[in-house]
């Protein structure tokens, strides 16, 4: 049985619809006006929450780190140059709790972690895929008793489960997210199959950090059982950065959270007729009609009957039962081309 996780009063899991993130990351390339107009467009997409990053670079990294190649600077001095303060980042928190949407931030190092947790209230941490092996910063951050989603990218199974074992061995509510942390994500390589083997191995919400162009894995997702969808997103696909191209746009974000919410509706498993098809079955289902004049007691032959529409009502027969009227005998005269009643026949 999967147990849910609560984030203020947002249940996530257990039959819920699936709790969007708009993951604003560097995005706003360090400028306060353009995180506060993302904070507005996230909600307005209708967003569940919106997840910023906060960095304690020199508890986080050293400078000479190697960068990938969507990186056009050192990596140190990207995060550097893009890091909101302390200050900023409460002035994020508190117009998301004025206006309506959850705040998330993902920390990189215990410092970060701390001021996350003591200056700035988070209510919930988001902890990326590259610090999913760093058990010593797992244990840190549960040890704060908030909830927790944690991304698996980068990893093998093996990894995922020794810090599912040291998360569980803390009490601490967590879920996942599936994450291939390749900026962008070829669809080959998204792998959504791995989203119900986690919630069957691991019990756990689950869902998926989509790196992907656009959004369809995204939906794909929902369809597989993911109760939480993180997407980059960003105000201008061209603008300069090192995530600007493999994010989405404003538009394509309320796409997303419309998507999400039909995917999950549609994921069903009853198979009836619904009250909203039964005026159809009327005249799309077929039944027994006669194609010539049958006088009483001929017996019926092949030739004499078919199938056709309207279906079967007021003792019609239905279409499966033609085989059963061949062969039998007409009780009464039965005029061509007209539905033949069960009444008509023995």
């Amino acid at each position: 049985m999967t147990v849910t996780l609560n984030i203020g009063d947002r249940v996530i899991g257990g039959g819920c619809a699936p709790y969007v993130i708009a993951e604003a990351c560097i995005n706003h390339e360090g400028d306060i006006a353009i995180a506060r107009e993302m904070v507005h467009v996230a909600r307005a997409a209708k967003c569940d929450a919106i997840k910023f990053q906060f960095h304690v670079l020199d508890d986080e990294m050293l400078r000479q780190a190697p960068q990938s190649a969507n990186f056009e600077e050192p990596l140190y001095d990207t995060l550097n140059r893009t890091n909101l303060t302390v200050a900023e980042h409460k002035e994020l928190k508190a117009l998301c709790r004025n206006i309506g949407i959850d705040y998330l931030c993902t920390p990189f190092s215990r410092k970060s972690a701390d001021i996350l947790y003591d200056e700035i209230g988070v209510d919930v941490f988001k902890v990326g895929s590259g610090e999913l092996t760093n058990i010593p910063l797992q244990r840190h951050i549960a040890s704060k008793g908030k909830p927790m989603i944690v991304s698996t990218g980068m990893t093998e199974l093996g990894e995922v489960e020794e810090t599912v074992a040291a998360l569980r061995e803390t009490g601490v509510a967590f879920a996942l997210t599936h994450c291939v942390s390749a900026y962008p994500c070829p669809y080959d390589r998204v792998n959504l199959g791995v989203i119900p083997k986690y919630r069957e191995l691991f019990g756990v919400p689950v869902g998926l950090s989509d790196h992907s162009i656009g959004i369809y894995t995204s939906l794909g997702a929902v369809a597989f059982g993911a109760c939480i969808i993180e997407k980059h997103f960003t105000l201008d696909r061209t603008a300069p950065g090192p995530d600007h191209q493999s994010s989405i746009e404003p538009f394509e974000l309320g796409e997303l959270v419309k998507g999400c919410r039909a995917v999950f509706e549609a994921c069903g498993d009853k198979r009836e007729i619904f009250p909203e098809e039964k005026e159809i079955v009327a005249w799309a289902r077929e039944s027994v009609v006669s194609t010539a004049d049958i006088t009483a007691g001929t017996v019926i032959t092949a030739d004499m009957v078919s199938v056709k529409r309207p279906g079967p009502g007021h003792g019609a027969i239905a279409a499966k039962h033609l085989d059963d009227v061949i062969g039998m005998s007409a009780k009464a005269n039965i005029s061509a081309d007209r539905q033949v009643l069960w009444s008509e026949v023995k």
